[in-house]
C-alpha cells in the first residue's frame, strides 16, 4: 500500500495574484467572498440552495479524490481538474453558507478543535488500528 500523501504548505509562489500573500486569515475569507457576493455575485442564494450547491461541490472534490487515489480510472471529462481548485469550490460555499448564518468560522474551528481536543484526548492513542499501522 502506497504512504498517504503528506500536506505541504503552498509555497509562495503558487499565491494568488489577487491575494497580498500566501495565507489568508478566515476572518478576511469571509469578508472577502461577502464583498465579492455582494459586487460580483450580485446577493447570496438562499440556505438551502447553498446546501446543495455544496454538496455539489463536495461530490466533484468526492470523485477527483476517487480517481487520484483510489481505484477508479479517470475519464476525459475528470482530466485536468485540479485538487486544489476542487477544495476551494467546497469552502468558498461553506463561506457563504458560513457568512449567511452568521458564523465566525474563526470562533467555530477553535471552539472545534478544543471539543475534539478533550472528547478525544485518549481516544486515538488507544486505537490498535492507528497504533498498529492497521
Amino acid at each position: 500500500m502506497e504512504p498517504k500523501p503528506q500536506f505541504a504548505p503552498p509555497c509562495e509562489q503558487q499565491a494568488s495574484i489577487a491575494s497580498p500573500g500566501p495565507s489568508i486569515s478566515l476572518e478576511e475569507l469571509q469578508s472577502r467572498v461577502d464583498n465579492w457576493i455582494r459586487t460580483v455575485g450580485v446577493r447570496y442564494f438562499s440556505e438551502l440552495t447553498n446546501l446543495a450547491v455544496l454538496m455539489e461541490e463536495v461530490g466533484e472534490l468526492a470523485r477527483l479524490i476517487s480517481r487520484t487515489y483510489g481505484d477508479q480510472s479517470f475519464k476525459k471529462t475528470d482530466l485536468g481538474r485540479d485538487l486544489a481548485d476542487e477544495m476551494a469550490d467546497v469552502l468558498f460555499v461553506l463561506v457563504c453558507l458560513a457568512n449567511q448564518t452568521n458564523v465566525d468560522l474563526s470562533q467555530a474551528i477553535l471552539r472545534n478543535l478544543e471539543k475534539k481536543t478533550i472528547r478525544d484526548a485518549d481516544r486515538h492513542k488507544s486505537n490498535p488500528k492507528l497504533s498498529n499501522g492497521g
